[in-house]
């Protein structure tokens, strides 16, 4: 409509809504031709004047046919290539989850003094908040002005049971979402799972996928790295995982150009215990699992735009403690604070950053009135370079390491994109080879001024390969 004044079929025109919608080889040829037909003659006419829009942006437009163009081949083939699953171990998972599902609901019915159902949030709200109840005082309030039991909101309480609620539904989100639905999503041709890919998806350029939506396995649990232990290499067969290390830090040290930052990068030295030795004035070989639990916590969190306020909660320390480590960081880091303070103006002047590539991110809230849409405009600035630029680079390492792997080795497959990292299926006798292999293309990838370290690992699983 916008650019064609043009009103199209929609689907359910063709194949009806709701409970009655049929599939589209039901559709009769008599509708389902025009529909069809449609798509393509739109998809052509948009393409010419979009075309003409992009050729004014030569930086987009080169980014465009050189990286996002080419890499459709390459999503194609990943989507096909699909992946292995282990059921039976998910099936075992699932069985060990509903257990512990047990476990917590007794541990909270005890703590409740009755029973109750943890998944209501009417039956929560009754328990936690109200008189008869355990009486807690409501954090957050629903638009109709009810205590909310959403997970914002109960991470705020400090109470066992809220607690176990908490475990409780994360542990009904893993089942339902993984291991009930993966082995479900099974072709029944391939006898594998077959993901598939989003190119323009994210803001930032990132990749996101759905059915299943694999950038979501949660990393740091348990229950997570065993859904992981799931995705499996067939006979004969073993599991690469290539995985970028701190790559958004690294942009940010190539990005700001601080000395500091990129003195440590550039020796090798494990930045989070440099960043450490710095802020608390210790040596580095004094430096205590705690001191650089912080400053990974700053490291990161920065990046992220995250204020004293944040940082005070996550590594629980008092608000001032916060703001004198954050104040210590910019001392040793004055490059990186003032790239913050330079993109702030220049988001604030042009609407949008750029990341390594050109891309542009555009954010439409940056001159807002509203002063927290503003603050979060601001924080995505910031962030957005270093995130976007992972985005493209990881997308250039894999058109790089496709062309390499050609279309008739049978030796290799590049068979999943999850954030930082990409996974692939290949031979167990030439494991090694295809490791140092893919860990070159992807280090020298793209020119930055220090080196993109590459982590590689070898496993029967994904999980193994970590």
């Amino acid at each position: 409509m916008h650019y064609l004044n043009h009103q199209t079929i929609v689907f359910s025109d063709v194949a009806g809504k709701g409970k009655k919608q049929i599939t589209f080889n039901q559709v009769g040829l008599e509708q389902a031709f025009p529909y069809a037909c449609e798509d393509v003659i739109v998809t052509q006419e948009l393409n010419q004047v979009l075309d003409g829009d992009l050729a004014q942006y030569p930086k987009l437009a080169k980014l465009y046919q050189t990286l996002e163009v080419p890499l459709i081949e390459v999503l194609v083939r990943m989507e096909r290539n699909g992946v292995e699953l282990d059921v039976s171990a998910l099936n075992v998972q699932q069985i060990d989850i509903a257990t512990q599902m047990k476990d917590i609901e007794s541990q909270a019915f005890e703590l409740a003094g009755d029973a109750f159902n943890l998944e209501s949030p009417k039956q929560i709200q009754q328990i936690l908040f109200s008189e008869d109840g355990l009486g807690l005082e409501a954090k957050k309030k629903t638009p109709k002005g009810a205590p909310s039991t959403n997970e914002e909101a109960l991470k705020l309480l400090d109470h066992p049971l809220v607690d176990l609620i908490l475990s409780y539904r994360t542990l009904t989100k893993l089942n339902s979402t993984y291991l009930e639905a993966l082995p479900k999503q099974i072709d029944l041709k391939t006898g594998r799972l077959h993901t598939s890919y989003h190119q323009a998806v994210t803001a930032t350029g990132r990749l996101s996928s759905s059915n299943p939506n694999l950038q979501n396995i949660p990393i740091r649990s348990e229950q997570g790295a065993r859904i992981r232990g799931a995705f499996i290499a067939n006979k004969g067969n073993v599991i690469i995982a290539a995985d970028y290390s701190q790559i958004e830090l690294r942009i940010m040290a190539h990005i700001s150009q601080d000395a500091n930052l990129l003195e440590a990068f550039n020796n090798d030295a494990d930045v989070h215990s440099a960043t450490a030795s710095m802020m608390f004035n210790v040596p580095l070989d004094e430096v205590t699992k705690d001191h650089r639990r912080n400053a990974k916590a700053i490291n990161f969190g920065l990046i992220y735009g995250m204020s004293a306020f944040g940082l005070a909660k996550q590594i629980d320390v008092s608000r001032t403690e916060a703001k004198a480590y954050i104040d210590a960081y910019f001392e040793n880091y004055p490059g990186v604070l003032s790239y913050m303070d330079n993109t702030k103006e220049i988001a604030k002047a042009q609407g949008y950053v750029e990341t390594v590539m050109g891309r542009r991110l555009y954010l439409p809230q940056i001159n807002a009135k509203n002063k927290m849409l503003q603050q979060h405009a601001l924080r995505t600035a910031i962030n957005a370079p270093m995130q976007g630029s992972s985005a493209d680079i990881i997308k250039k390492a894999m058109l790089d390491v496709y062309q390499w792997i050609g279309n008739d080795n049978t030796d290799i497959k590049m068979i999943m994109q999850v954030h930082d990292e990409l996974v692939f299926e290949v031979k167990a006798s030439k494991a090694d080879e295809f490791a140092h292999k893919i860990q070159t293309l992807m280090s020298d990838t793209y020119p930055l001024d220090i080196p993109l370290v590459v982590d590689v690992g070898i496993g029967d699983s994904w999980q193994q390969a970590h």
